[in-house]
């Protein structure tokens, strides 16, 4: 296994169905849940030096599922072209997330959680298996469509795990 195939594999391993547009459902509306439940200043909170704030992840999860829709739409299409990788700090950093408000960011989200269940809902199943290249490496666009959900997963864990227990 490549450390590419490790890298999707610890995402897909987080969904917890084989329903995965459901998932992508839940998924979403676990985050929402969650956010809406903090104040401003508890969405400012890094449960150490050097780690996101909650609106800083909030708004990677926005930034990183836009990435993985881009790729889902140009696969889908039959594009043959390399896609880039992105900088996810080089994104985090350049976000200014902690300067909006809760109350956007949290709208951003679920604008680009319900463009993505449009996008992959409406899909004909024949494109799912359609592969692309992104970052230098081969995937599928179902394969994105569940990393979207693995994603998703992956921080809600974490957030539950080194965020919540501390606020």
């Amino acid at each position: 296994m490549t450390d590419f195939q490790k890298y999707v594999q610890r995402y897909l391993d987080n969904i917890p169905s084989e329903d995965w547009l459901g998932e992508l459902k839940k998924s979403g509306e676990k985050t929402v849940e969650i956010f809406s439940n903090l104040t401003e200043e508890q969405s400012l909170f890094a449960y150490a030096d050097g780690k996101w704030t909650l609106k800083e992840l909030l708004l990677h999860l926005s930034d990183t599922e836009r990435v993985f829709q881009y790729r889902i739409l140009a696969f889908a299409r039959g594009d043959k072209n390399e896609l880039p990788g992105f900088d996810e700090e080089l994104y985090a950093d350049q976000s200014f997330a902690n300067g909006r408000s809760l109350e956007s960011l949290l709208e951003e989200y679920k604008t680009v959680r319900k463009s993505s269940q449009i996008l992959l809902e409406t899909l004909d199943p024949s494109v799912l298996n359609n592969i692309g290249t992104a970052n230098g490496n081969q995937i599928s666009v179902e394969t994105i469509g569940k990393l979207i959900i693995g994603h998703n997963y992956h921080h809600l864990n974490i957030i539950e795990e080194r965020y919540l227990p501390n606020l």
